[in-house]
């Protein structure tokens, strides 16, 4: 695997009894989502809570014409088709990055963080790799969270699922924006009728 720079962390104010692994979307870095964890920081909330906000590394982007920015795998189309995300899927980079993904779980279970006390989330492109990355863990996780994004080798994914089942009644959350032209909002709402078909445990909510 690539080097990779290290997360954003931001350590538990309280006593360190779980923790939230959130991805950004393509283009943007863990630093995108800082803002976001700094305000649940000032309220007071989940203080046992550490947060790692990974960065994804550069690499070229079909759907930039070439150009390379921070990508967690390469997508051809993000012209608002549905066919055109799901046609031709990076499978070598989405499995790069869920092995990531797992490496970054496991340090947090090295630690003395049980996994059933972790999240994974993202949005965009990052949310496609929490639900892809958390669903086929090997670990039992606490919830999985998908923000404007959907599953990614839907078609695979039962197959892959039963490679590792432990998540089967673990709580989704997504939620979708109506007027998303990048991840189209049908696209997420397929993804939410394939896994509740699945018998999923999973939650959608829409937003104007």
């Amino acid at each position: 695997m690539a080097q990779r720079a290290r997360p954003l962390v931001f350590s538990a104010s309280a006593k360190h009894t779980a923790t939230v692994i959130f991805l950004h979307g393509l283009g943007d870095t863990g630093f995108g989502w800082a803002g976001a964890v700094e305000s649940w920081i000032r309220r007071g909330k989940l203080n046992e809570v550490k947060w790692v906000l990974p960065h994804a590394p550069r690499m070229p982007i079909s759907a930039a014409e070439g150009m390379s920015m921070p990508g967690w795998f390469d997508i051809a189309a993000l012209n608002g088709g549905i066919e055109d995300i799901r046609g031709r899927q990076d499978e070598p980079g989405l499995f790069q990055t869920r092995e990531y993904v797992n490496s970054l779980l496991q340090a947090e279970i090295d630690a003395g963080i049980p996994a059933n006390r972790i999240v994974v989330g993202g949005f965009s492109q990052g949310g496609a790799m929490a639900l892809l990355s958390g669903l086929t863990a090997k670990v039992k996780l606490a919830g999985i969270i998908g923000l404007s994004c959907w599953l990614p080798l839907d078609a695979k994914f039962p197959s892959l699922v039963q490679e590792s089942d432990l998540n089967h009644e673990t709580s989704i959350y997504m939620a979708h924006g109506t007027a998303d032209h990048v991840v189209p909002t049908a696209l997420g709402q397929l993804s939410h009728e394939a896994l509740k078909r699945q018998n999923f445990p999973v939650t959608m909510k829409l937003f104007p």
